[in-house]
């Protein structure tokens, strides 16, 4: 064989190159100009023992400087039992593979089945899809179920308080696929509503997206915004944070069609930012506009319980210029994460998590106002993640706090800063911190 990784006999490629006329595998790149063809050695280090790599890894990962997290801002550092990556690896669950084959696919099916199941009570929403990349592209997407529904409408009102890096994701969506959407203004830290009901009433929006908590952690009131956007036929949309939604009214209950979010705060590592996994559900209504794949439960001939994908729109792989979106690929192994999770936690056990985290993060507030340099930015309810007004400068604050092994103080575009306290953090750490900022006084 001609190279080590590629199965073809040196017969094989020969009766391929004589099929298309050619007598070597070069010759396909004849008209590639020679001065850009890279023909050096790569630079690869030569091979290692077990031993060898794992010291060299071992030297690699030791580059790496824990912290104490104290940042938010979308990716949340909640604790998750270890039982989670142990249960993860077991041969039913750990594929890449989307299932489409049912008879074989039974493990992967199951837990899909069962992480729609438990959005869907999270949400309050009728039914939750799988296999949404992030929170961003989750959001991107709900905004065009919003003009796909709307059919001859094609603007949508965004929050100007959703999460910064949401927001571009949905810009460069929108710009793509025809979508004009217009940022709707905050006023003192959250959505400006009287513009939102005044806008709707123009009978031109397919739909109005808010975030809950929002980009300053502020959880917002949205208290009689869907009755006013119904009125006018357009459609509510909520981006949330799912662990929140154990402790706050879910978007089912705001009156929202659609909800959608990143299901990272549900004990995903930060991983530098992923793998995570966006969620995405509507109301009963929307069903055949949610993108990605719903699965069923049904029993086979032997009156076995059984999953099957009961919903998938064949626009994404028959039609697709005429899909509403056109994802396919399956995002499920964190799906499966937060759904072991959840499993793991329970309602109570999530509910105390809120408890912690509104705790240490109050308690975190109370001692930096306690300074004399910092004051709350907002005077408005928030649970774990809140901005601050300080007197010192902002670069000296972070790299203060970084020399001291501390990851915080998130500046803002309006150059206030941004904490984040959950229930991994101590108060050890909370005091350290306090004690750092106090020495720059």
């Amino acid at each position: 064989m001609s190279y080590k990784y590629i199965p073809h006999t040196t017969a094989d490629i020969k009766a391929m190159l004589d099929a298309v006329g050619v007598n070597a595998v070069d010759d396909l790149y004849s008209d590639v100009p020679r001065e850009i063809i890279f023909d050096k050695e790569y630079d690869i280090p030569s091979e290692m023992s077990e031993a060898e790599v794992r010291r060299f890894v071992g030297g690699l990962a030791a580059k790496n400087v824990p912290m104490a997290i104290f940042a938010g801002a979308g990716a949340y550092n909640h604790y998750s039992p270890s039982v989670v990556n142990a249960i993860i690896q077991r041969g039913e669950f750990l594929t890449a593979y989307t299932p489409y084959q049912a008879e074989i696919s039974q493990g992967t099916l199951q837990y899909i089945f069962e992480f729609q199941s438990m959005m869907s009570e999270l949400t309050g929403m009728a039914c939750c899809n799988a296999s949404m990349y992030d929170g961003a592209t989750a959001a991107a997407e709900a905004m065009m179920m919003c003009t796909a529904a709307a059919k001859k409408r094609n603007k949508v009102l965004v929050s100007a308080t959703m999460p910064q890096h949401v927001l571009r994701v949905m810009r460069t969506y929108a710009f793509f696929h025809g979508v004009e959407l217009v940022e709707v203004p905050a006023v003192d830290g959250a959505t400006d509503l009287k513009a939102v009901i005044e806008a709707v009433k123009a009978d031109d929006v397919a739909g109005v997206m808010v975030a809950q908590p929002n980009s300053y952690g502020i959880i917002e009131d949205y208290t009689g915004v869907a009755d006013e956007i119904h009125a006018h036929k357009g459609l509510f949309a909520m981006y949330c944070d799912p662990s929140a939604l154990a402790v706050l009214k879910t978007p089912g209950e705001c009156g929202a069609d659609i909800a959608c979010g990143d299901g990272q705060a549900l004990g995903m590592p930060l991983n530098f930012g992923g793998p995570y996994v966006g969620f995405l559900g509507s109301t009963k209504e929307l069903v055949r506009k949610l993108p990605g794949r719903i699965v069923g439960a049904t029993h086979d001939v032997d009156g076995k319980r059984a999953y099957v994908l009961t919903l998938q729109a064949r626009e994404q792989h028959i039609r697709r210029e005429k899909a509403n979106s056109n994802i396919c690929s399956n995002q499920s192994l964190m799906a499966l994460y937060a759904t072991i999770y959840m499993s793991l936690m329970g309602a109570e056990g999530l509910k105390k998590v809120n408890e912690l985290c509104y705790a240490k993060a109050h308690y975190l507030a109370k001692a930096l106002e306690a300074t004399g340099c910092f004051t709350l930015a907002y005077d408005k309810p928030f649970l774990k993640e809140f901005v601050m007004k300080t007197t010192l400068p902002v670069a000296t604050l972070q790299q203060a706090l970084y020399d001291n092994g501390i990851f915080g103080a998130i500046e803002t575009a309006s150059g206030e800063v941004m904490f984040c306290a959950t229930e991994n953090n101590t108060d050890e750490e909370i005091n350290k911190l306090i004690e750092v900022i106090k020495s720059l006084l």
